[in-house]
């Protein structure tokens, strides 16, 4: 490939240049003369920033590049998958296994569960009701205990004035 690009042809058409893709979009051919290289558009493991200066000391970001065209040989493998595992630079060899956490491992049922409690709450559903279901569909343990509400509580008078009770707005006694 190398010597396919270092070429100096006196004729133009040789020095052309192409590329074309599938129609899965992800594969495709570079032409570069009258020579074909399979290429392939994969993804990078992270986002990474392009910047360009004019005058050595201001640096002006360009772009954010999340793919790459990776041209090869005939003879060399085809990448698997979608997203090179690899980033652009030796520091991001092995990326995604060294620097992210695993994706979790869930069980279905569980998260089967408890968006139907998510739905109950959303739809009106109390949470002691909620937790009455709960229970039963776990071999009838107890319900968990209602919150305790909020005592009247004394604040210190100030200037001399009469102590008031605090109270919550939800209270729903009459003053006497």
């Amino acid at each position: 490939m190398n010597q396919a690009a270092g070429a100096s042809s006196s004729n133009p058409d040789d020095a052309s240049l192409d590329l074309s893709f599938s129609e899965d979009g992800r594969s495709g051919t570079f032409m570069i003369g009258n020579e074909s290289f399979p290429a392939s558009l994969l993804d990078l493991p992270t986002v990474m920033e392009s910047y360009k200066t004019y005058n050595d000391s201001v640096l002006i970001k360009t772009a954010d590049i999340g793919q790459m065209i990776m041209v090869r040989e005939e003879d060399d493998p085809a990448p698997e998958g979608i997203e090179y595992t690899h980033g652009l630079t030796p520091p991001m060899r092995d990326a995604r296994r060294r620097r992210f956490r695993r994706e979790p491992d869930l069980n279905a049922e569980l998260v089967h569960r408890v968006e139907k409690h998510l739905m109950n709450i959303m739809h009106g559903v109390s949470v002691n009701q909620n937790a009455s279901v709960i229970g039963a569909g776990e071999g009838g343990k107890k319900a968990a205990p209602a919150p305790a509400t909020k005592r009247n509580v004394q604040r210190p008078a100030a200037n001399g004035e009469e102590a008031e009770a605090e109270r919550s707005d939800s209270d729903e006694s009459v003053d006497p």
